[in-house]
């Protein structure tokens, strides 16, 4: 198996459509990542939950995942389970992000998400980045719409730990929802993490990914 390592990481991109999205689809990932690239600058966008209790467990949480990280992040109050309805306060959330600079690594929901907001967000992504690489998340829910993800990145057993703890320390409002323990979370990491050689891992989709080398010279056109 190739592992493929950014020689740089300057600015990570991150999207959601609820308060807690990102955490429990890359939550691990994103604490290795900023530790790995101290001072990295993120950038996240919730759609809904602004002005609420949810945003303030949000703006805690990123800070807690995102370790000596830049964090830059902006809450939206698009109605929840609406978003497909807001469609154009969505793209132009999105619009916005992308006039601030250019991303590294984007996270976002996975297109294949049966949920009508994750769905949404995850096809308004590549009408705006069209030439980023785009890491989809996968949360596990009741519609049982997971896929075989393409990238796993491992994680060690104390990152998981941490990711579950966290977890549970900040999203308070979210502790009673059948889908939201530490069996969920860890059951989910351990079979991503059989499936690329590890004990625990998260995993992601990805739509198209180029791979960079050194030009070719020396070679004639092809008429």
């Amino acid at each position: 198996m190739l592992s493929l390592l950014p020689e740089r990481l300057d600015r990570i991109l991150l999207l959601g459509s609820h308060c807690d999205d990102i955490t429990i689809g890359a939550g691990g990932t994103l604490l290795e990542l900023c530790r790995a690239y101290p001072g990295v600058t993120v950038s996240a966008l919730v759609l809904t939950g602004g002005g609420s209790l949810r945003e303030e467990e949000e703006r805690a949480a990123l800070a807690a995942f995102c370790p000596g990280a830049r964090l830059e992040m902006a809450v939206l109050d698009l109605p929840d389970g609406r978003v497909p309805t807001r469609w154009e306060r969505a793209k132009g959330a999105l619009e916005e992000l992308r006039s601030l600079g250019e991303p590294d690594l984007i996270f976002a929901p996975s297109p294949h998400d049966a949920h009508q907001d994750h769905r949404t967000l995850a096809s308004l992504v590549p009408t705006v980045f069209r030439d980023h690489l785009t890491l989809g998340y996968e949360i596990l829910k009741w519609e049982g719409d997971l896929c075989q993800p393409s990238v796993f990145l491992p994680l060690a057993e104390p990152v998981l730990r941490e990711k579950i703890t966290k977890l549970h320390e900040h999203y308070g409002s979210q502790r009673d929802r059948s889908w939201f323990d530490a069996e969920a979370f860890g059951g989910l990491a351990r079979i991503r993490g059989v499936q690329c050689h590890a004990r625990y891992a998260e995993a992601f989709h990805v739509a198209k990914l180029v791979l960079g080398v050194a030009p070719l010279t020396g070679l004639d056109p092809i008429d």
